[in-house]
C-alpha cells in the first residue's frame, strides 16, 4: 500500500471511530423520533383520466384494494423503512454522518478500490420510507391523499437519499412533477446527530488541524443542515436560482410547482437525463468536456457574481444531457456570502490565482484568519503547500485527472511530510467550508471526466473581468449582456 494511502486509511479509520461514536449518542433519541403542446398534454390527462376512472370503476365493481390497502400490500412485500426505522437510520448512519462522509469523500480516491467501494455506501441511495408513510406526509401537507391531489401518482420512489425521497406523479392539468418527501422523524434525527457531531470534530481537528475551529466549522454544518430540513428554503432558492440562470444557453435550473410544494414537500417539472454514471459511459469525449465546462461555470458565476452558490457539488443531483448541458436538481444547501465573508476570503484566493504572490498570500493569510500572526513559516513554503488544489489556474493549459486528485490530496493530508509544518499552523474560517467542499466536489467531477481547458484565463474571466476564454465563456457573455442590465 502506498504512503498517501495508508496515511488516508488512518485517517479514515480515526474519523470513523469519532463517527460511531458520535452515532451511538442519538441512537436513543433518533429511535424514539416519528417519524408540451396544448393537444398533447391534454391528450395525456384524458388518457390518465380514463385509465384512473376505469381503475376506480372495477375496483367498485370486483372489490379490489383500495390505494391504502395497496399501499399496505407494498410495505409488506419490500423491505422498506417505517418511521421509526427512517428516524433511527438517519440518526445512526445517514445524517450528519453521511454530510461527514461527503466533506471528506476526496478522501476516498487515494485508498484502495476495495475501500473506496465500501465507504462509497455513506452516499448511496437509502431505503425508501413505507407508501403509506410517503402517502401521509402529502395528505397531511395539501389535506388530500395523493391519489386525489394528483392524477397520477407512483407510490414507489425513484430515488430515496439522506433527507427524503423522490416520487413522480402527475398534475391534473397534465404536467409530470417530481415531488421530493421529506422523511418523518428527520428533523428530530438530525437535531440529535448535530449535537453530538463537536466532538467528533473536535477530533477530526486534533488529527489534522491543531487550530482547526471545531465549533465554527460544526455551527457552519449544523446552519446549513437545518436550512436543507425546510423545503420551503429550497423551494425559495430554486427560485431564486431559476430566475439568475433563466435562458441561460447551458445550465438548466427544474421549474418549480409551488402549488404542491410544503415545508415537508418539494414539487418541480419532472427531468429526463442521464445519471453521472450513464453519462460518463455514453457521452463522447467532447460531450464530456462541455458537461464539465458546464459544473465548473455554474459553480464560478454562482460564487463570485451573486454571492449565493449550490454547497452540495454531488453529481447525484446533476441530470446530463447528450447535447452537454446540465440540469441541476438540488438547492437544499445553498451559503449565501454574509456581508464582509467574501471580502474576507476573496484576498487570499487572490494572492494565489490572480497575482501568484508567496508574501502577499501570507499577508491576507493572515488577515482572513488562515494563520495567526508569528508563525514563522517561510512564504514560498506556505505558497507550495496552499496553491496546490488551485494549479490547475496557475498554468495556461491544465487537465483534471483523478491522479491529479489522488496526488494533491494525498499532498493536502500528509501530516507528517514536508508540509506538516504548514498543516499544523493553519485554520479553516468557518465562512470557507462551504466553499471548499465546492473546489473539491468539483475537482473530483472534472477528474472523472478527464477535462481540459485554460483554466487559468476561463476563472480569470469571473474574478478579474477577463475575456471569454472559450466558447461556452462566449455563449454565457452574450447571456449575460442580453439578459442582464
Amino acid at each position: 500500500m502506498k504512503k498517501s494511502q495508508a496515511a488516508s486509511l488512518a485517517t479514515l479509520v480515526a474519523l470513523a471511530a469519532a463517527l460511531s461514536a458520535a452515532a451511538a449518542k442519538t441512537r436513543q433519541a433518533a429511535a424514539a423520533s416519528p417519524i408540451t403542446s396544448r393537444f398533447s398534454r391534454s391528450a395525456r390527462v384524458w388518457k390518465l383520466s380514463a385509465r384512473n376512472s376505469a381503475r376506480f370503476a372495477v375496483s367498485k365493481i370486483r372489490g379490489a384494494a383500495s390505494p391504502a390497502e395497496r399501499r399496505a400490500e407494498l410495505d409488506a412485500q419490500f423491505a422498506i423503512r417505517t418511521a421509526a426505522d427512517v428516524a433511527k437510520e438517519l440518526g445512526e448512519m445517514k445524517g450528519v454522518l453521511m454530510k461527514a462522509g461527503q466533506m471528506v469523500s476526496f478522501i476516498f480516491e487515494t485508498l484502495p478500490e476495495e475501500a473506496q467501494a465500501a465507504l462509497a455506501t455513506l452516499q448511496a441511495d437509502a431505503a425508501p420510507m413505507a407508501p403509506s408513510l410517503a402517502a401521509a406526509v402529502v395528505e397531511r401537507d395539501l389535506g388530500q391523499p395523493p391519489e386525489r391531489v394528483f392524477l397520477d401518482w407512483s407510490d414507489l420512489p425513484v430515488a430515496a437519499a439522506s433527507i427524503g425521497q423522490v416520487h413522480r406523479a402527475v398534475t391534473h392539468d397534465g404536467r409530470d412533477v417530481a415531488v421530493k418527501v421529506q422523511y418523518p422523524g428527520v428533523h428530530e434525527a438530525i437535531e440529535s446527530d448535530l449535537d453530538a457531531a463537536e466532538a467528533m470534530y473536535a477530533m477530526f481537528s486534533a488529527m489534522l488541524m491543531k487550530n482547526f475551529d471545531a465549533k465554527g466549522f460544526v455551527d457552519e454544518l449544523r446552519d446549513r443542515m437545518r436550512e436543507e430540513l425546510d423545503y420551503r428554503l429550497e423551494a425559495q432558492n430554486l427560485h431564486e436560482f431559476g430566475s439568475l440562470f433563466a435562458g441561460h444557453p447551458w445550465v438548466r435550473i427544474p421549474e418549480l410547482v409551488d402549488e404542491y410544494s410544503t415545508e415537508n414537500l418539494l414539487t418541480t417539472e419532472w427531468v429526463d437525463g442521464l445519471s453521472f454514471d450513464e453519462f460518463r459511459r455514453v457521452a463522447s469525449v467532447a460531450t464530456k468536456q462541455r458537461a464539465g465546462e458546464v459544473i465548473w461555470r455554474f459553480a464560478q458565476h454562482a460564487v463570485n457574481r451573486h454571492g449565493a452558490f449550490n454547497g452540495d457539488p454531488h453529481p447525484g443531483n446533476y441530470r446530463f444531457h447528450h447535447d452537454g448541458s446540465v440540469t441541476f436538481l438540488d438547492f437544499g444547501l445553498v451559503k449565501r456570502w454574509s456581508p464582509g465573508e467574501w471580502d474576507s476570503l476573496q484576498p487570499t484566493l487572490d494572492a494565489v490565482i490572480v497575482h501568484r504572490d508567496p508574501e502577499r498570500l501570507v499577508a491576507a493569510m493572515e488577515q482572513s484568519g488562515f494563520l495567526s500572526a508569528g508563525h514563522g513559516l517561510d512564504a514560498g513554503h506556505v505558497f507550495e503547500y496552499v496553491s496546490s488544489p488551485y494549479v490547475p489556474y496557475l498554468t495556461d493549459e491544465f487537465t483534471f485527472t483523478r491522479q491529479w486528485m489522488i496526488d494533491t490530496i494525498a499532498k493536502m493530508f500528509d501530516v507528517q511530510g514536508p508540509h506538516a509544518d504548514v498543516i499544523e499552523c493553519l485554520n479553516m474560517p468557518s465562512s470557507f467550508v462551504i466553499l471548499d467542499r465546492v473546489v473539491w466536489g468539483v475537482n473530483a467531477i472534472l477528474g472523472k471526466l478527464e477535462v481540459h481547458g485554460p483554466f487559468r484565463a476561463m476563472l480569470l474571466e469571473y474574478v478579474a473581468n477577463g475575456e471569454p476564454a472559450t466558447d461556452l465563456g462566449a455563449a454565457e457573455a452574450a447571456w449575460r449582456a442580453g439578459a442582464r442590465p
